[in-house]
């Protein structure tokens, strides 16, 4: 074997096996949850970035609404509904994600009649934007 068939060969068997010898050594990992292309995000020079969090009792629903810019939804504990105008309805369940489009009339609801619904949301706007628009 050729120096350089031979240093081809070296260099692959570091590169794989580097990501198991780092995962032995207490390198954290990030695993995909959730993954989609969105259109709508804010355009401006300056964006504001919210994370927040919201717990449902049993039976809660939100407001029917809109937001003015795509939300993403993640689901800690539970089962949440949602019910997007013109969609049929879509149950994302406890590590599950959803993007809840631009403009679009919802309202969402935690059905279980026992089971508290617990979610983490991420919202980029224009800064100052409301986060939802209610409909009346």
């Amino acid at each position: 074997m050729n120096i350089s068939m031979r240093s081809s060969l070296l260099c692959a068997a570091l590169f794989i096996g580097l990501p198991s010898m780092a995962q032995a050594q207490g390198t954290a990992r990030a695993d995909m949850i959730f993954r989609e292309v969105v259109s709508g995000m804010p355009k401006g020079e300056r964006q504001e970035v919210r994370v927040l969090t919201a717990s449902f009792k049993p039976g809660d629903t939100t407001v029917f609404h809109t937001h003015r810019f795509p939300v993403t939804v993640f689901i800690l504990e539970g089962a949440f509904t949602l019910e997007l105008e013109g969609r049929a309805p879509v149950i994302v369940k406890a590590g599950q994600a959803f993007v809840e489009p631009p403009n679009v009339k919802m309202t969402g609801y935690n059905r279980s009649g026992t089971e508290t619904l617990r979610v983490v949301i991420f919202y980029t706007s224009d800064p100052d934007t409301p986060f939802l628009d209610p409909i009346k």
